[in-house]
This record gives C-alpha cells, sequence and structure tokens, in this order.
C-alpha cells in the first residue's frame, strides 16, 4: 500500500509541474504577445520606404538626366552663334576707337561722313551690336556734349570680333556748304566739333577725334550704319 500511494503522489506532482510548466510557456511565447507582435509590424512596414529612399521616385527625378550634359548644352557654339552665345558684349575697357573722314561723302565743303572704327585690344572675341550714339564734343571730359539726333540705317546685328579684329560703324552728316565758313541748307549756322562721342550698346560711350581734320557739320543730325564687320567706303 505504501508503494502504490508513492506512486500516485508522484503522478500527482508529476501533473502539477507539467501544469505549471504549460502556464509558463504560455505567458512566454502565447496569445497575448502574439498579438503584440501582430501590431506593430504595420508600423514597420510603414517605416521600410524611410529606408529605402534613395531609391525613391524622388530622389530619381532631383538627378539631371542623361548625366552631366544637356541637349542645350552640347549645341551652344560661341564661334557660330550670330546672336551671341556665350562671348560677352565688349566692354568699354576693351576697345580702341579712332575716326577719320570717309572716303564716300556727300559734295560739299564740310566733314560729310567718317568712319568709326572700333579694335578689340583684349585677349577675347567679344560681341558688338547695334546702331551707335554720337554726340559732338569739345576736348574735355566725353560728358560735356551735344547729341545729335541719329538716323540709323541698315539692320542692327551682333558683329564677332576676334582679339587684334575690328569693325566700323558710318557716320553721315548734313553736310556744310559754300566756301570760307560755310553755310547750312536749312539756315543754321555750321558747328564745328574736335571730337565726337560715340556710343554702342552695352560697350560704353568713347571720345574720339578725327585723325585728318576736325567734325564740319549742320543741323547736329547725322545717319549712321549699324556696326559692321565690313569695312564701309
Amino acid at each position: 500500500m505504501q508503494h502504490r500511494n508513492t506512486i500516485r503522489v508522484t503522478a500527482s506532482a508529476m501533473v502539477t509541474i507539467a501544469a505549471a510548466l504549460s502556464l509558463s510557456a504560455c505567458q512566454s511565447g502565447g496569445g497575448e504577445p502574439s498579438a503584440e507582435k501582430s501590431s506593430q509590424a504595420p508600423s514597420t512596414a510603414a517605416a521600410s520606404p524611410k529606408a529605402s529612399a534613395p531609391g525613391s521616385p524622388s530622389t530619381a527625378a532631383s538627378k539631371p538626366a542623361g548625366g552631366t550634359s544637356t541637349p542645350s548644352g552640347a549645341t551652344v557654339t560661341p564661334a557660330t552663334d550670330p546672336s551671341g552665345g556665350t562671348t560677352p558684349t565688349c566692354p568699354l575697357t576693351a576697345l580702341k576707337v579712332a575716326a577719320y573722314q570717309a572716303a564716300n561723302r556727300p559734295a560739299g565743303t564740310g566733314t560729310g561722313a567718317a568712319i568709326v572704327e572700333f579694335t578689340n585690344a583684349s585677349g577675347k572675341a567679344c560681341l558688338l551690336q547695334g546702331h551707335p550714339t554720337v554726340a559732338g564734343a569739345g576736348n574735355g571730359a566725353p560728358d560735356h556734349n551735344a547729341p545729335m539726333k541719329v538716323t540709323p540705317a541698315g539692320t542692327a546685328s551682333s558683329v564677332k570680333v576676334a582679339p587684334g579684329g575690328k569693325a566700323w560703324v558710318k557716320l553721315t552728316f548734313v553736310q556744310v556748304q559754300g566756301e570760307a565758313d560755310g553755310y547750312c541748307v536749312s539756315g543754321a549756322k555750321p558747328t564745328v566739333y574736335p571730337t565726337l562721342v560715340v556710343g554702342l550698346p552695352g560697350s560704353g560711350a568713347h571720345q574720339v577725334a578725327l585723325s585728318d581734320g576736325e567734325i564740319a557739320e549742320c543741323d547736329n543730325k547725322v545717319t549712321a550704319t549699324a556696326v559692321s564687320a565690313v569695312k564701309p567706303s
């Protein structure tokens, strides 16, 4: 009898231990912890795109298409761009300016017409463009002058001037008539200027004297060609 009772007690203890182990296993890996894991899964999935942001469409769109070169960059050639391209306008300091009487000028005893010559004295190509402004002046500061009414002749376009290269404009004045001091057809008195102030858009105003005399003209009017790569006569 004692032997059978010992067996029952042992068996009962084993049932108790098994129940305790089962409860412990349920608490460590059972129902409630499983629900906790499933509730964290959406937040982990939501964080996933942030981790992969370098490959996202928005990041890819921020990169320039075709690498560092673009179609527009490949076709811009300063040497052949008639509108200027990347070639800068000639600054005032890049130019040396001279003037002399034109061979082809109106009949009369005044200056009649003059050629203004622009030389690119810099080490880089630059652009000259447009019709000039013209003013008569003394030998002092160029801002002390008498602006002339300019009638533009011809179509203006950009002229690319290489280092040491030249471009020209031709100025045709209202001619002085007669001998001695002469006279103006309009009845006004002729005006004589020792120098001219000639400007081009973006290239400043330049004071220049004729290499062969002074400027005698009438009415403070002048017809001016656009700057040209071809020397006028």
